[in-house]
């Protein structure tokens, strides 16, 4: 080869290289948003004209069944803004008008129903992002997304905010329109450009998409993956409305088993304060935390207590800059329904008024985030229960592009001093600080996390501290992490599951993704998981080893087969039925068993949809078979029945106690429209000895504005005879000022 040839071959390659380069940097979408001076009425029509002059954002991307094409059914965003909101068109092409809803209900759920999303990063950390959804219906939801996504607990729809949407069915598409008042966000003051995606589901063509490309090993709103929004001109002062939200609860009540009527009327309100463009301060007397809202009731076999999710609107904005410290299984420093609850002199858990709060979160910087919670309760000295003041006061820093460091302090103290209340007890306080990683396309993250607990006369030692690290690709997800709980740790505003524990966990996945066929893709699982004792010379006490084999069908249903062998240290007697009156397993006993679980989950889009899983196989010295599920029908849009159960059948020798344990919940929804709403469920369980009632009747009568009736009934099964009962009757308003 000449020396000419040579030099052109070589440069030829080079533009080859520098090409393949090029088109593997993705560019950041981007497009303008325009600013003008006209308002518009979101009837979901698209046929003001100044629609003409706005950037589209399209070209979507498919994430299911592949990720690598764009999208069959195409979508297109167009955003307008003035001073006081944002202004959003979508135009999304589908197969027909068949389109699947759970209900007219606000805040739907489910991967099974269409829906439009949009995410916004007003503060471009990829950390934090608001959410606002449609569907063809024009039913909305809105929520917040936090920890950049990482896991489907950083999505929370709890949040409300008041905006405006509808929408409009043709043959082939539908059309939205949403208005959305800039007091509804959080942003820097001067922004030019906030990161911004959308997602799609589309269930007539099965098919999810995105406007900026996401890899299907990543949640479809992780927020490592996002494109921009430019402001035409830069966003000003944007405060949210002092809002004001008073409440009046009228109750009768009866107690059956102790023959006390327990009528109550109750007066309270909560309020929003604006400080700035990106702090809120929610301000809250005498709130009501009754519950409109039932809690489900869970089956538990397990030696430990089980942590149920946060439904108090009060505690919901910014709400993981204050729940995420912790590594979230084993030890949590905050949770909050730590707070309205207490234990009675004989251990039952109890509600326990709230007199009054206050709390402070939102972002000082654009990388700095406070949170300040100051909540006061009630004594209750018939239940010897004090009153006691909880504070937690919460700093995270991100650094580099998607991590952050957090520190914290948590103080719970009795307000005087009680005869009844114990020495240890009178105070508990924790400081911790956590490292949170996550790289910027999210394929490395985990969390590196030292917290020390303080209380009267025990200040030495009391640490919990957790490592962990995850890969994360499309083929290989590895996972491993390691904890240390010591015995004397505390936290009494957090959720510790045990403590004197040594933790170490390992899990490798590998993904298969078959190119044709009706498999999306399959996976094998290999999960170790190993506990010791640091008091007693680091005995091994525990372990789990599970090996799972799980399919993805083209159709979204999913298969799953998996093998668990378990070693149990019995420290304290302990009987899984939790049967009165039984005879528990010996403590200080080792326990070997295995098991062995299979299930299969339906294609959620249908009309009639099943979930279903069985376990067989040892259980501590006897043996077990469980089953367990749900099913959904739906008379779309207008009601849905469901059905959940579950079923463990333990068999333990004599003379320890056998049960059949029954948990029956079926449930029914009525959406008479987009503002009157009904749903009854109904709660058997024979491990609790209880029948529970829950019939609730919600009408929307103004923005985040509700009247409820809400009947409660309880009944002993064994004997069938009523517990408690109630009828709450509850008006709360939104009135912004």
């Amino acid at each position: 080869m000449s020396k000419n040839s040579t030099k052109k071959f070589t440069l030829n390659l080079l533009v080859c290289i520098i090409s393949i380069y090029a088109l593997g940097q993705a560019p950041t979408k981007q497009i303008t948003v325009r600013f003008i001076t006209e308002e518009i009425t979101p009837d979901g029509l698209l046929d003001e004209p100044i629609w003409a002059m706005a950037d589209a954002a399209e070209d979507f991307w498919e994430y299911f069944p592949l990720d690598s094409i764009q999208a069959k059914k195409q979508s297109q965003i167009k955003i307008l803004y003035d001073e006081r909101n944002l202004y959003v068109g979508i135009k999304a092409y589908s197969s027909g008008k068949n389109y699947a809803t759970q209900s007219l209900q606000r805040d739907f759920r489910g991967s099974g129903s269409d829906s439009f999303t949009l995410v916004f990063d007003t503060f471009n950390d990829g950390t934090n992002a608001f959410s606002f959804g449609i569907n063809p219906y024009g039913v909305r939801r809105e929520g917040l997304i936090a920890n950049g996504g990482a896991s489907q607990d950083d999505f929370n729809l709890s949040w409300d905010v008041k905006w405006k949407g509808n929408a409009k069915i043709y043959d082939d598409y539908f059309t939205a329109e949403m208005v959305i008042p800039l007091t509804s966000l959080k942003f820097e003051e001067g922004a030019t450009k906030w990161r911004f995606n959308s997602y799609r589901i589309e269930t007539q063509s099965n098919e999810r998409s995105t406007w900026t490309r996401i890899p299907q090993n990543q949640l479809i709103y992780n927020l490592a993956f996002m494109g921009e929004i430019l402001f035409e001109k830069p966003l000003g002062k944007s405060r949210t409305p002092f809002a004001i939200i008073p409440y009046v609860n009228g109750i009768s009540a009866r107690d059956f088993d102790n023959g006390e009527n327990l009528d109550n009327f109750k007066v309270g309100a909560d309020a929003k304060v604006s400080v700035g463009n990106s702090l809120n301060l929610d301000l809250t007397i005498n709130p009501d935390f009754s519950t409109v809202e039932v809690d489900n009731f869970i089956t538990n076999l397990t030696r430990f207590e089980i942590a149920l999710p946060e439904r108090r609107q009060f505690f919901i904005d910014n709400n993981d800059l204050f729940a995420s410290f912790g590594n979230g299984f084993d030890f949590s420093p905050f949770f909050s329904r730590r707070i309205g609850i207490a234990r009675d002199t004989v251990g039952n858990t109890i509600e326990n008024n709230i007199i009054g709060g206050v709390r402070l979160s939102g972002k000082l910087t654009n990388d700095l985030r406070v949170g300040l919670l100051n909540i006061q309760t009630a004594e209750d000295l018939e239940n010897e229960i004090p009153s006691n003041n909880n504070t937690m006061l919460a700093l995270q820093q991100r650094v580099f592009s998607r991590s952050n460091i957090g520190v914290f302090f948590i103080n719970k103290e009795s307000f005087k001093n009680y005869d009844f209340v114990e020495r240890e007890d009178e105070y508990n306080r924790v400081l911790g600080v956590d490292y949170n990683l996550a790289s910027k396309d999210n394929t490395w993250n985990g969390s590196f996390i030292t917290h020390k607990s303080f209380q009267p006369d025990d200040n030495v030692g009391n640490f919990a501290s957790s490592a962990l690290i995850r890969y994360n690709t499309r083929k290989l997800n590895v996972f491993a992490k390691g904890t240390f709980i010591d015995e004397d740790f505390r936290s009494d505003l957090g959720f510790v599951r045990r403590t004197d524990l040594f933790k170490t966990l390992f899990s490798l996945e590998r993904v298969f993704w078959p190119r044709k066929g009706i498999v999306q893709n399959h996976t094998l699982r290999s999960f170790t998981n190993i506990r010791w004792s640091p008091s007693m010379d680091f005995k091994n006490t525990d372990y789990d080893l599970q090996y799972s084999y799980q399919v993805q069908f083209n159709n979204q249903s999913q298969a799953q087969i998996e093998y668990t062998n378990t070693f149990t240290f019995l420290f304290d007697t302990f009987d899984p039925t939790r049967t009165e009156g039984a005879i528990p397993l010996p403590a200080n006993q080792n326990y070997h068993y295995n098991s062995v679980q299979a299930g299969y989950q339906s294609d959620q889009r249908k009309l009639f949809s099943y979930d279903l899983q069985s376990t067989i196989g040892r259980f501590f010295n006897g043996n077990r078979f469980s089953m367990e599920g749900s099913m959904t029908m739906r008379f779309q849009p207008k009601a849905s029945i469901s059905l959940q159960f579950n079923y463990d059948q333990i068999n333990l020798p004599l003379p320890y106690s056998s049960a059949n344990i029954w948990l029956v919940s079926p449930r029914m929804d009525l959406t008479f429209s987009k503002s009157i709403f009904w749903s009854t469920l109904v709660q058997y369980s024979n491990q609790r000895d209880n029948l529970g009632i829950n019939s609730r009747l919600q009408w929307r009568f103004a923005p985040l504005s509700d009247l409820f009736i809400v009947y409660n009934d309880n009944y002993a099964v064994s004997q069938f005879e009523p517990k408690f009962r109630s009828v709450n009757l509850k008006l709360s308003y939104w009135l912004n000022i």
